[in-house]
């Protein structure tokens, strides 16, 4: 190898290492101010119920929810319930 090749070598090891720390200070920078957010966006998730009243005979098998409405996945149906009277909106046989 010559002296050429090593300098080259060096060089690029140099390089390659400047260009992790400086990732390495960016990647905790962002961490650090993703954290130290004092006011965090509130979720925009709706509430769930505290409970649910299902039709006689119906037994939950999934539960999935929207802005006003939930929907409960039953057997071979879907009922879709309003979120804030807890009434039975729709129901949608799945075949």
């Amino acid at each position: 190898m010559g002296h050429g090749t090593v300098r080259y070598l060096k060089r690029l090891v140099t390089a390659l290492t400047l260009t992790t720390i400086v990732g390495l200070v960016v990647l905790v920078g962002v961490v650090v101010m993703r954290f130290s957010q004092t006011n965090p966006k509130p979720s925009s998730l709706p509430v769930m119920p505290d409970q649910i009243t299902l039709p006689e005979g119906i037994t939950a098998d999934a539960v999935t929810f929207g802005p006003d409405w939930y929907a409960v996945v039953a057997g071979n149906d879907i009922l879709i319930f309003d979120r804030d009277s807890g009434n039975l909106i729709k129901r949608i046989p799945v075949r």
